[in-house]
């Protein structure tokens, strides 16, 4: 709830912050921009090839079912796209591919007329719910798309189609997370998107989460009006202009109906779902900001310490406190071993401690948000059409909502059943009876936070729901599920390659925990027959980074949100905590959601870990030293913690040449392991999310920042460039689409290459930053988080943030020296089963050999492919300026394979089982406008 204080810090925060949104005109022009730049690219037809996983999926905000035909639907992802199936799940195609995002919010389908609408930007509003550019639409099923309108909405909380007439659609639109603007509440268009009137607007701050028509009326339209305000610091998920509204003309006018009639009104009100039965009876589900009743402290069952004692406790009172008593609190709650009850005493006997600093050292910014005493999830039903409301049930629904409800809301009833309804949390509960009671329906193979429900209105039990984790559907009512996981769409935070010859691929999910499998590992549904994923979870929660040990592979240090970071041995299972705790009496450490941690090059048992101060480990993180102050602008009062840091780099030049960024905007560098720190970001712009620090891996005194306004819905591309430490910085993103950037990776072997990932894409610049290509080839627009080079393979890993991981083999780009040349060939191995298989029946294996090359115009090229002098094949190919790559099957043309035989008279080319004959081993060399590149089959 808002009180003055809360006020009063969000108008000083306002006057003190320089960012000021980006305008929807400037983000359509990036986007006529980039699609400009894509067009030119020359690194448009390098290969990105997805790596999965899948096993694992990324959060559903909205599924739309066919109602002929509930084998056929299409489910939206929140950053993955839009996928349809008309097989009930089984396989999957991505129908958003084309357009310019993949963030979405909402989805509606015209069935009879097959036009899909979809309402891109997020509905839910967590940290990692991005931005949308309007209202896209299609009329061929998702091959092209066309944005009509409601560009500075930013995310869509629900989408309507008239039955009766699909060119009239209602949307209710929530608008900016994390600034007010103009472009929310309800829009209508009778046009089919081609203008667009503005029916319900109640302020800046205050947007549309949910609308929901009257099965059969469409008359009849009931609303859910939410008021909610993020910063990057604080969510404020509540407040008086929170309610219900209803329409009974088709949405052009409308009357809130929660008003002192038994529905909670002021400023606790928080997010509402809606579910229709009928005209007259509705559904609402509250996330109560309200505070619980005091009640009278229950009698103490157990006679242990608990913190709240310490905190009115006074010294005298502690000083009489049994030691065995003060001892097992202090065991139990995980004090360090330096803290007993002896010297526990001592240290406030010497005032240089109090007693509650003893409940102070378990508080944090994120503890003290999960403490909060509010009422939570509760559903009201109105049987009048909101003439009155009356909750269903007694008590709290507790352990669903927890202290995070703005993040669900959804709520839905069976259309056969008025009493059975469902509620989305965590986990999903259906009730029978109206809502009186409640049954739990998750189950072993469904993600725990869910998001999106489709009920069967024909067939009761019918089941398809969208969580966290991916689409499970259930026909017995959610006694068992089946996982529908075949999209690659995981929303990853990081990416980690170790350096083995058959390098593993490490990876932090948004609440999927930590994946790890084989580069080349097989992405398919074989692991439903072996048993065996090749992805294997290493770690719960939210995954964050990953760091091996060069020495030994199976020391691995990850973790989850909020700096719970854990060291792994893999080859024995065991885990061990590693957080730096603050010492007793210490003000608790703030800790980033993402925590950034480094693994020396230098030394691989000095480990560093940033909260507000920089931590550092000489022993593996069984031990820790801070190294530094706080190296923040002192963290904000708020329920989410900031003031920390978000990226360390330490040069490879150099042990103890350390940096690191901030989420509020400061820079710092140590040129002697921490003794001393400078700040160097005060030419930088200010108070921005410092996404990337990185200390060259070329020349000593260079590094990069990335700076990131995407929590003040400023989505300038910031990205620096210094080649004196810091001293002095380089504008090195004024030519790229705006766009927020996440991450920025120098090439490892030529250092004017540089690597950039965005919240649209990744791109590529060989001159160190003065022009950017963006690679498009399997990748589309989607938000990239991190990147890494594998030195070895040569290859680049892309983790984004709605499509899982990609893989592209850079060697080209390492090779290019600017003019038309063949870059080298990777070698293959001869099998004897090119051209068939074990089963007629099946597809036959045939071997690919990929000739990289570049082209200093857009013309047809032949490819020529010799055997000593013997030209064994040709291929032509209409190659574009810029890089190419051809696939070649390793097969004779006719003629090359009579003039082969002619010189090779001993030699027997057998043709194989699929008419095709394969190039015996040998040495070969491509040949592309008198430019060669040898090659070999062995």
């Amino acid at each position: 709830m808002k009180t003055v204080f809360t006020v009063f810090v969000a108008l000083f925060t306002l006057a003190t912050v320089a960012q000021q949104p980006t305008k929807a005109q400037q983000t359509q022009q990036a986007l006529i921009k980039k699609e400009a730049l894509t067009k030119t690219s020359i690194v448009k037809n390098i290969a990105f090839k997805n790596i999965g996983p899948t096993v694992m999926s990324g959060r559903v905000v909205d599924i739309d079912v066919n109602p002929e035909n509930t084998t056929e639907f299409y489910v939206g992802y929140a950053s993955g796209g839009l996928w349809y199936t008309n097989n009930n799940g089984t396989t999957f195609t991505p129908v958003l591919d084309s357009s310019p995002t993949q963030n979405i919010g909402d989805i509606a389908v015209d069935w009879k007329n097959g036009t899909l609408w979809v309402g891109t930007g997020e509905n839910n509003s967590s940290r990692s719910s991005y931005a949308g550019i309007g209202i896209l639409k299609s009329t061929d099923k998702g091959k092209t798309w066309v944005n009509v309108g409601l560009t500075d909405s930013h995310h869509i909380g629900r989408i309507l189609i008239n039955p009766k007439n699909p060119d009239e659609v209602v949307i209710g639109v929530i608008g900016h997370l994390y600034s007010s603007n103009n472009e929310r509440g309800i829009f209508k268009t009778t046009d089919g998107g081609k203008t667009w009137n503005k029916t319900l607007f109640i302020n800046e701050n205050t947007g549309i989460i949910d609308v929901q028509p009257a099965p059969n009326n469409f008359n009849i339209l009931y609303a859910a009006a939410w008021e909610r305000e993020r910063k990057a610091w604080n969510f404020d998920g509540d407040g008086k202009n929170s309610a219900i509204y209803k329409s009974i003309d088709l949405g052009n006018s409308w009357v809130k109906i929660s008003d002192n009639n038994g529905f909670p009104k002021g400023e606790g009100v928080g997010r509402i779902g809606l579910a229709v039965f009928n005209e007259n009876t509705v559904y609402a589900f509250h996330d109560s900001q309200f505070r619980r009743e005091k009640t009278a402290k229950k009698e103490q069952t157990s006679n242990a310490l608990t913190k709240e004692d310490f905190k009115t406790m006074t010294v005298d009172a502690f000083l009489m406190l049994k030691d065995k008593k003060l001892n097992s609190y202090l065991k139990m709650n995980g004090f360090q071993e330096k803290y007993r009850a002896e010297n526990v005493k001592q240290m406030v006997r010497a005032g240089s401690v109090k007693p509650i600093d003893l409940a102070k050292y378990l508080e944090d910014a994120n503890t003290l948000l999960f403490d909060t005493p509010v009422i939570g999830a509760e559903v009201f039903k109105t049987t009048n059409g909101g003439k009155s409301w009356k909750k269903t049930h007694d008590g709290y629904l507790d352990d669903l909502y927890y202290s995070y409800g703005y993040y669900f809301g959804e709520i839905r009833v069976d259309p056969q059943d008025e009493n059975g309804i469902y509620v989305l949390g965590v986990p999903i509960l259906k009730s029978k009876d109206g809502g009186k009671t409640f049954t739990s329906i998750s189950k072993e193979n469904v993600h725990a936070d869910h998001q999106a429900l489709w009920v069967n209105p024909n067939k009761q039990g019918h089941l398809v729901e969208g969580n966290d984790g991916g689409l499970n559907i259930s026909y017995d009512d959610g006694e068992s599920w089946i996982k529908a996981n075949q999209p690659a769409v995981g929303q990853f935070y990081t990416v980690y390659a170790d350096n083995q010859k058959n390098y593993k691929v490490y990876g932090g999910l948004q609440d999927n925990g930590v994946w790890v499998a084989n580069h080349n590992a097989k992405i398919d549904k074989g692991w439903k027959q072996s048993g065996k994923n090749p992805y294997e979870s290493i770690m719960g929660g939210d995954g964050m980074q990953v760091a091996v040990d060069d020495r030994n592979p199976n020391i691995v240090y990850t973790g989850y949100q909020f700096g719970n970071y854990y060291r792994i041995d893999r080859a024995s299972g065991s885990q061990k905590y590693i957080q730096p705790k603050h010492t007793l009496g210490e003000t608790p450490y703030r800790f980033n959601w993402q925590t950034p941690i480094q693994l020396s090059k230098h030394n691989q048992d000095i480990l560093y870990l940033g909260g507000n101060k920089l931590h550092r480990s000489l022993d593996k993180g069984d031990t820790w030293e801070a190294i530094s102050g706080d190296l923040t602008q002192g963290g904000k009062k708020g329920n989410v913690a900031y003031g920390t840091l978000t990226s360390i780099s330490e040069s490879p030049f150099q042990f103890g040449l350390l940096y690191v960024g901030s989420d509020d905007g400061l820079v710092h560098v140590s040129k002697n392991g921490g003794g001393s720190w400078e700040k160097t970001s005060n030419t930088l712009p200010q108070n921005l999310w410092v996404s990337r620090v990185i200390a060259s891996k070329h020349k000593k005194e260079r590094v990069y920042v990335t700076l990131n306004g995407y929590r003040f819905d400023d989505f300038t591309s910031y990205v620096y460039m210094s080649d004196d430490f810091g001293k002095t910085w380089k504008n090195i993103g004024e030519s790229l689409p705006t766009s927020p950037v996440n991450v920025i990776k120098e090439d490892t072997k030529k250092e004017n290459i540089l690597y950039l990932g965005t919240d649209n894409g990744l791109y590529v610049s060989f001159d160190n930053g003065a022009q950017w290509q963006p690679f498009k080839n399997g990748l589309p627009n989607v938000a990239v988080h991190d990147l890494v080079i594998q030195p070895t393979a040569k290859h680049l890993i892309v983790a984004t943030h709605g499509r899982s991981l990609y893989k592209a083999d850079i060697t080209s780009l390492q090779d290019f020296k600017n003019e038309a040349t063949v870059f080298s060939i990777k070698n293959i191995r001869k099998r004897s089963s090119w051209g068939s298989s074990w089963s007629k029946w099946l597809k036959p294996n045939t071997p690919e050999i990929t000739i990289p090359f570049y082209s200093s115009e857009s013309k047809e090229v032949s490819v020529k492919l010799f055997s000593e002098t013997i030209l064994v094949n040709t291929i032509k190919i209409q190659a574009e300026k810029g890089f190419n790559e051809v696939v070649y099957d390793a097969s004779f043309s006719k003629k090359g394979r009579k003039t082969y035989l002619k010189k090779h008279e001993d030699n027997v080319i057998k043709k194989a089982k699929n008419g095709v004959y394969y190039l015996p081993k040998g040495k070969y060399k491509a040949v592309i406008n008198d430019k060669e590149q040898a090659f070999e089959i062995k």
